[in-house]
């Protein structure tokens, strides 16, 4: 076998060594003659905006018509359909109301005497040690609950995910609307109330952008069934998929589209557009 490698090495044939630094060679060769492509230029596709048209405002003519259209950001209303990240973020959101206070006491913290109740043997009866045996009326708990916390971590891109999966399924069950403001004259909670029937908007959850909320708006509310009046700072998944009808005005618009927008082209469209 050496004297046939000598041969070929010597009759001019390469050897496996010499051969692989020979395509190493011509390979940097070529790379140098053929330079890598350029990147491509070509720009993501623009979305386009959500259109929905106002709503009717709480304070206003009985039948006034607002032509008025919104233009919403579609990353953040027009986002595609996953119900896994919902109910994640729903059993998250659960899992931060649980108190975890229930407590039992086992055998060695319930109160009284560990003297034995009676003999091992010679009774006829069952043994016994202690009269705090989790088998014994009165005794502890045997692998009974403990204060412990509940709440589970959920990464913040996420919870974010399902925000805007949340407001998209909304819009797209037309089960979303929107009001230049939220406001109310006065706290009176009986006109209120039936400004509300007369709109259609009872089991309506009414999210304002606004940091404190009107005072008449929030006090003549707060009585009335099936309606609630929350900051966009207080709004979270579970609501949003709690309520049936959810209505925002543009402040809280523009905050949510500040927030949880995505780095994507839009069409530059005005949040309204007066329509002729």
């Amino acid at each position: 076998m050496l004297q046939s490698l000598m041969f070929r090495t010597s009759a001019g044939v390469p050897s496996c060594r010499t051969s692989v630094r020979t395509m190493a060679r011509v390979a940097h060769t070529r790379k140098k003659a053929f330079p890598p492509a350029p990147p491509s230029k070509s720009v993501m596709p623009i979305l386009e905006p959500v259109y929905l048209g106002l709503s009717q405002p709480l304070a206003g003519p009985t039948h006034a018509v607002d032509a008025s259209v919104a233009a919403l950001d579609p990353t953040v209303f027009n986002h595609p359909l996953r119900t896994d990240v919902l109910h994640l973020c729903v059993v998250h959101y659960l899992d931060s109301l649980r108190q975890g206070s229930a407590n039992t006491k086992t055998r060695g913290e319930v109160r009284g005497s560990g003297i034995k109740i009676r003999r091992q043997k010679g009774s006829g009866r069952a043994r016994l040690g202690d009269a705090q045996s989790p088998m014994l009326v009165g005794g502890g708990v045997a692998f009974g609950p403990k204060p412990r916390d509940f709440s589970t971590k959920l990464p913040r891109k996420v919870i974010e995910m399902g925000m805007r999966v949340a407001l998209s399924a909304k819009v797209q069950d037309r089960k979303l609307g929107i009001m230049t403001q939220l406001s109310w004259p006065h706290g009176k909670t009986k006109h209120l109330a039936q400004r509300l029937d007369h709109l259609g908007m009872r089991k309506t959850l009414f999210i304002t952008g606004e940091e404190n909320p009107p005072v008449s708006l929030e006090r003549a509310i707060r009585n009335i069934e099936k309606v609630k009046l929350v900051t966009t700072d207080k709004l979270n998944i579970y609501e949003l998929l709690k309520w049936p009808r959810v209505v925002l005005d543009l402040k809280a618009v523009s905050y949510l589209e500040r927030t949880f927008r995505k780095d994507v082209p839009v069409a530059s469209v005005p949040i309204i557009n007066e329509t002729s």
